[in-house]
């Protein structure tokens, strides 16, 4: 993803949160973050992409909603994540176009390509 389109999703994400809980003490603390933190890190010239994904206001946005138990976030994430492949699946079949089938290989493969690689 471009810096210029994550930073739009950024954008776009506070924006949103700012309309329904402006009040919000995390989402607070979260806008102040994303104003802060980019600009220090590309002051550095070390960081490619000072932006956070887009998924770091995720968090405060389930928090806020009352899933308050961190542990499932990264469920929560992965679930999205599964869904978009799957529906990738299935308009690749809808299309026609054939079935992704990945090479099989050994651990034996996998030993002799990892020493070739050191």
């Amino acid at each position: 993803m471009s810096c210029g389109r994550q930073i739009h999703d950024i954008r776009s994400r506070l924006s949103f949160f700012a309309k329904i809980a402006p009040e919000d003490p995390l989402f607070k603390l979260a806008s102040v973050c994303y104003e802060a933190i980019p600009p220090v890190l590309e002051a550095t010239g070390k960081v490619a992409n000072p932006w956070p994904n887009v998924d770091a206001l995720s968090g405060t946005c389930m928090f806020y909603h009352g899933l308050d138990q961190e542990d499932y976030y990264t469920v929560v994430f992965a679930v999205s994540r599964a869904i978009g492949c799957v529906s990738n699946l299935v308009w690749s079949r809808a299309l026609g176009f054939p079935i992704e089938r990945p090479k099989s290989v050994t651990t034996e493969w996998l030993q002799t390509a990892a020493d070739k690689g050191r």
